[in-house]
């Protein structure tokens, strides 16, 4: 074994330099991320076993996970069902059956009675008394020739592992890491300068480190869970720290490009506010105001704008877009969904083309000629502001001058979608503005951390005479009740939603639930005109049906979540969720934002399957506790975490090694100034922290 160095970086040395990893043990460390000694040191226990002390037999109970010491007094095959190897084990106080389903005839020789066994394991209730089936065991012959104690001298750790590489495997080369930090002459590089770490009150980082693999013996089992290890808030410091960073530098990048300075359309912003039938609310103007002062800069615009449902977001955004359109700029507005792509489209036509604007229509599904001229319209300038999904950032697509991107529903797009977006928009000498828009509030601890590069923008009230809408749970064995409370809502001349979820991710099951709860309820309701909307139908059939809906036309609407976003009828009053215990909370209240748009009071019926989980109950109080979206969505957090929240549990971004969003919160605050001081005062570490906590997946924090 080569001779490593004194002072040598621990990432530098190799983990074939370790006793007993050679080519086979390697490529299953690096299968989980680990490729040399620091690595090792960075994959923490998820948890915690006590093996500091050894119980007694008479002293357990079923479900303890318990140390035993005492000798094999019986050791046979039996024959049942499944064969098995049963041992007896005993002690000064009793006795215990040990089970192994998997085992070899050298294991079976090796438990002959009179061997004197450490073990550890679960206690379970079995056929003759208690058992632990297939503990871990060592025999004590083999120890006392070894400097080991059969007793642990502090909590055992448990590391995250992958198939064919064994725990006490993964512990004994974990421990000849830590021997590592332990003489003293092998660094590990602490990156925080000694002044961050004393003002923030953290760890230094070789102590952290030690701290995690080997916890004092009086440490509780949940010092890990409940986020109170010391050496572990250090670490979730650091690694929220180089997050924020990456997002800041970013940021700071961005600040040094050049983007068109677009000052106020005062003319256009006049003719569009006269012709609107609402005045804005205080928190639009404020919103606007924002806006329009970051696009008279000469560098790009990044914008989040948030507002709860029906909050007016739309009209923020057509009054930005103007500032671009007047200065003869093109504007590019993407949606995630052809059906709000459609809404958008249908608006803007209404407010700009009485303008004299362009507005184009470019998704996935425009083929052959129509394509090729929206194409050419947009590469000549002549498509003013182009609508559309996607499709708007695809190769093929050229923007004559594009001035402004406006990204409606920004968590619903992939990293990868946002990352081909930025590089498209920025291929020109100026680069565009951008804004980007969620109804979907997101939590103050997510817009700290998910979105440390954007500007934020609040709007924080409704339009005046908007009555919150009221919402009940009730078992889908009151289904004939439900209906019935629809007939009565439309007899009344309002109108009503009714949408179908399914748990299979399948659009295509989604629309046949669809399809055929709207045959069910025609029959039901011969009186009432049923409506079917659906993400599998065509864009005009779409377009017709909700123009039906908004006409009055159609008076129940059947509708898979693709309504969840931009729909915008003021006299449907009521909607019921079938199955809402699938849907996290966010959508819920989105879809529930579809109704209570006009000046009557509305209502929102959440149509569980029974028996309901215990999560599933616990989602549906919030629902009917709230209508404030930055709660709802601060609970979503809470109960699903920052993955699904944000729509990002495939795309690898916040998926954080050691911190957790909920359980780390108190730190955001510590992490935003440490990030500030950092790069004024340490901008030489900023790289390296980076990279530790990052590597490659740098790009897409930064999107």
């Amino acid at each position: 074994m080569p001779l490593i160095k004194n002072g040598q970086s621990l990432d530098r040395i190799p983990l074939t330099q370790l006793q007993g990893v050679g080519p086979a043990l390697e490529k299953k460390l690096n299968v989980i991320g680990i490729f040399n000694v620091q690595d090792l040191l960075f994959h923490l226990p998820l948890r915690y076993e006590d093996r500091t002390r050894i119980a007694s037999i008479a002293s357990i109970h079923t479900g303890d996970t318990v140390q035993l010491q005492g000798e094999i007094t019986s050791c046979d095959i039996q024959f049942g069902r499944r064969r098995s190897l049963k041992c007896t084990l005993r002690d000064n106080s009793g006795f215990i059956s040990l089970r192994f389903f998997h085992f070899s005839n050298s294991q079976k020789n090796s438990l002959a009675p009179g061997t004197q066994i450490l073990c550890y394991g679960e206690v379970k209730r079995g056929r003759s008394g208690y058992e632990i089936f297939h503990p871990e065991y060592k025999l004590l012959s083999e120890l006392e020739n070894m400097d080991e104690l059969p007793v642990a001298d502090s909590l055992t750790p448990v590391y995250p592992t992958t198939e064919g590489l064994q725990q006490t495997r993964l512990r004994n080369i974990a421990a000849q890491a830590l021997a590592f930090l332990d003489d003293g002459n092998n660094v590990i590089q602490d990156y925080l300068p000694k002044e961050l770490i004393s003002q923030f009150g953290l760890y230094g980082l070789t102590d952290a480190i030690k701290l995690i693999h080997r916890p004092p013996i009086d440490a509780p089992l949940s010092w890990l869970t409940e986020g109170a290890n010391p050496g572990q808030t250090r670490l979730a410091f650091e690694e929220l720290l180089a997050h924020r960073l990456s997002m800041r530098r970013f940021k700071n990048d961005s600040n040094q490009q050049s983007a068109p300075r677009l000052g106020a359309a005062s003319k256009l912003t006049a003719k569009f506010l006269q012709q609107l039938p609402f005045t804005l609310t205080n928190g639009q103007q404020t919103a606007y105001q924002e806006i329009a002062d970051d696009l008279s800069k000469a560098c790009p615009m990044l914008r989040l704008l948030q507002g709860d449902v029906g909050s007016g977001k739309t009209v923020v955004a057509a009054l930005a877009a103007l500032h671009a359109l007047d200065e003869n700029f093109q504007v590019a507005l993407m949606a995630p969904t052809e059906l709000l792509a459609e809404q958008h489209l249908s608006n803007f036509k209404q407010w700009l083309t009485p303008l004299g604007i362009q507005v184009g229509w470019l998704s996935g599904k425009i083929k052959g000629k129509q394509r090729k001229e929206q194409l050419e319209n947009m590469a000549n300038g002549s498509s003013q502001l182009t609508i559309g999904t996607h499709a708007l950032f695809q190769d093929e697509v050229e923007y004559q001058r594009l001035g402004l991107i406006i990204i409606d529903e920004q968590h619903r797009f992939g990293v990868h979608q946002r990352l081909a977006l930025r590089e498209k928009a920025g291929s020109k000498q100026l680069n565009p503005h951008q804004l980007v828009m969620t109804a979907t509030p997101i939590p103050r601890t997510l817009a700290m951390s998910a979105y440390a590069d954007l500007d934020n923008s609040i709007i924080d009230e409704l339009p005046p005479g908007r009555i919150p809408v009221n919402t009940v749970i009730i078992s889908s064995e009151r289904r004939p009740q439900v209906i019935e409370r629809i007939e009565k809502a439309c007899a009344g001349n309002n109108q009503a939603y009714w949408v179908c979820t399914l748990i299979e991710e399948s659009e295509v099951l989604q629309c046949q639930a669809a399809e055929v709860t709207a045959e069910q309820l025609s029959l039901l309701l011969p009186n009432i005109s049923v409506g079917l909307i659906h993400g599998r139908m065509k864009s005009k059939e779409k377009i017709e049906v909700m123009q039906s809906f908004k006409d009055g036309h159609l008076q129940l609407l059947v509708a898979t979540t693709v309504i969840e976003v931009g729909v915008d009828v003021p006299n449907a009053s009521l909607m019921v969720i079938e199955n809402p215990e699938r849907l996290g909370l966010a959508q819920l209240h989105q879809l529930r934002g579809r109704v209570g748009r006009g000046s009557i009071s509305s209502h929102c019926i959440l149509l569980y399957q029974t028996p309901l989980s215990k999560a599933g109950k616990q989602r549906l109080s919030v629902m009917r506790q709230s209508n404030d979206g930055f709660f709802i969505a601060e609970k979503d957090l809470e109960l699903r975490g920052p993955g699904q929240v944000l729509g990002t549990q495939q795309t690898g971004l916040m998926s954080f090694r050691v911190a957790d969003i909920s359980r780390n919160s108190n730190l955001l605050d510590q992490v935003r100034d440490a990030s500030e001081i950092v790069m004024a005062n340490h901008p030489e570490i900023v790289d390296p922290l980076i990279h530790r906590w990052l590597g490659d997946r740098v790009n897409y924090a930064n999107v």
